[in-house]
């Protein structure tokens, strides 16, 4: 789950505890518990436990806190989208008709998508790419394929 509050800065309760952004955005409106408690209809001790790591907020109250503090809640469940991959690498897996070859095959055997192969090869190469002395070649594809279908 990732909570965002949206304004002038963005906080993700994956990458930031949600304490800390109460407290971050609280402090960067120049606010006071007593008046963000008064405004969202909570309790002071209630908010400075969040504040502080402890509590389990409602949805209810997390919309009261974001809309006293003058900020817009998202809520989204699901996966975190992937960061996007190295052109120069997704190109070199995409362009080589090997790696198309293997990830039909291992699509097969795995029971799997070719999509989902494709994108851990990439994301294979991406990982081995700062062990390389240059830019990942399609020798080191190859490599990396003929790795893959040994452990296969």
């Amino acid at each position: 789950m990732a909570i965002v509050f949206c304004e002038d800065r963005v906080f993700r309760v994956d990458e930031l505890e949600l304490g800390s952004a109460l407290r971050a955005r609280r402090k960067a409106t120049d606010r006071t518990i007593a008046s963000v408690a008064v405004d969202a209809g909570l309790s002071v001790p209630y908010i400075a436990n969040l504040e502080n790591g402890r509590g389990n907020p409602t949805l209810a109250a997390l919309t009261r806190l974001s809309a006293a503090l003058g900020a817009t809640l998202t809520v989204s469940l699901g996966d975190t989208p992937a960061p996007p991959h190295d052109e120069a690498v997704a190109s070199l897996v995409d362009n080589s008709d090997r790696a198309t070859r293997v990830i039909r095959q291992l699509a097969v055997s795995r029971g799997t998508t070719r999509r989902a192969v494709r994108e851990h090869l990439i994301t294979a190469l991406e990982a081995l790419s700062p062990l390389l002395p240059n830019t990942p070649t399609t020798a080191d594809l190859h490599r990396l394929l003929d790795l893959t279908l040994l452990a296969d």
